[in-house]
């Protein structure tokens, strides 16, 4: 009875083995198969009921013009960035719908826990698990600056697999060639990879080197924290640019990387553009004169970064323009022109960035369409939708 009572105990043990594996298994299933994309597609959204594209002259208006925008996160998340996808932001098929000459692409490396527009330590980071999550390899789970290496060679991947439909842009003369590819009617795009937040360096002034040679051609010195470089407008301390910071700042424009300012603490700002010998750029976000966020520019950032040459960008989601609807990113444009000129405003999406945006790349033309019925020229919204941008990386990127 005894050795009954025993095997029914190992028995017992055995179905509870098992169900604990099933579990488990489950559990690895959900996490490396499911929960990537649902995050994914939970967080880049599109507002409801988009505006729809352009059509009569203002479609053939944007037909004929060089779209640019500067920033976008699609590196960032599991997907093919050469298929039609149905839900994000960002794909080559995209793109070309909307007539996008060319992306740029950031490469988003740390995002603390409880992320908030106000306030956040960088001692917690969420990527970290969507880099496991996502089977990146090893090497990236626990290095920043592999995390954007590995970034810069999914998009070289991209590239050499789409028959020539997607050009990486590194120098001035890639620009100039996709450019004129462009205008004999080859259906091309570019795109130009850019670094959200310095930490990428890991405290260590020659992994700058390590970061130009892979292909990045514009940085921001910070992302939601501070870090060894600079101060975020959403860090504890938010201060200005540290020593090692002002060494990186020189040697971006060197070696013909774009600065940008986008979450920089107004001090670090301020101290850019006190040091700044090129075109400086807010790569994405809104201005406190229509939408007052913290994150957003004050009038004397704004005059301060045209002084340089560079431009503005403005974004599609809530917190960039507050009225997430095509007439509200109208309107922060508009702002930036009255400020400054029209020689000083560009677009910066944050598209795939975890934001619900007004379109997306395949919708851009929506905007176009509402430029041109707020009685702008075509020579003005032409500057806008790219030429602005074009100026500034014709004076910055490196001849080739």
């Amino acid at each position: 009875m005894r050795r009954r009572g025993e095997e029914r105990v190992k028995k017992g043990w055995k179905v509870a083995l098992i169900a604990l594996g099933v579990v488990v298994a489950l559990g690895l299933f959900v996490f490396f198969a499911i929960l990537p994309g649902w995050y994914d597609r939970h967080v880049n959204q599109l507002i409801d009921n988009p505006p729809s594209p352009a059509s009569g002259p203002a479609a053939a208006l944007h037909k004929r013009l060089a779209i640019v925008d500067l920033h976008a996160d699609s590196l960032l998340w599991n997907r093919n960035l050469l298929k039609r996808e149905a839900h994000g932001h960002v794909d080559l098929q995209r793109m070309e719908d909307g007539n996008m000459a060319l992306q740029v692409f950031s490469s988003v490396t740390k995002s603390p826990r409880g992320l908030n527009y106000k306030r956040n330590s960088g001692d917690s980071d969420n990527i970290t698990l969507l880099a496991i999550a996502q089977l990146q390899p090893i090497r990236t789970w626990g290095s920043l600056l592999e995390r954007s290496l590995y970034h810069a060679e999914k998009l070289d991947r991209f590239a050499a697999r789409s028959d020539g439909r997607l050009r990486i842009i590194r120098t001035r003369a890639d620009l100039d060639e996709l450019l004129t590819a462009r205008a004999k009617g080859q259906p091309v795009s570019g795109g130009l990879l850019s670094i959200e937040g310095l930490h990428d360096l890991e405290g260590r002034f020659e992994n700058l080197q390590k970061l130009y040679d892979a292909g990045y051609r514009m940085a921001s010195p910070t992302h939601f924290f501070d870090n060894e470089v600079a101060g975020s407008v959403h860090g504890i301390e938010k201060g200005g640019l540290t020593p090692l910071g002002r060494r990186v700042i020189h040697e971006m424009e060197r070696l013909g990387m774009v600065v940008d300012v986008a979450h920089a603490s107004h001090q670090t700002v301020a101290d850019v553009l006190a040091m700044a010998t090129k075109p400086v750029v807010f790569s994405h976000g809104g201005v406190k004169g229509t939408c007052s966020t913290n994150r957003n520019l004050t009038d004397e950032e704004i005059r301060g970064i045209a002084a340089t040459g560079g431009v503005i960008s403005i974004g599609y989601w809530e917190a960039a323009v507050c009225d997430a609807s095509v007439e509200g990113i109208v309107s922060a444009i508009l702002y930036v022109r009255d400020l400054t000129g029209i020689d000083h405003v560009a677009l910066g999406s944050d598209w795939d960035g975890a934001v619900t945006t007004v379109f997306d790349s395949s919708g851009v033309s929506a905007l176009t369409a509402a430029l041109l019925n707020a009685g702008l020229s075509e020579e003005d919204i032409a500057k806008i939708m790219g030429g602005n941008a074009i100026r500034v990386l014709r004076a910055t990127l490196p001849q080739g």
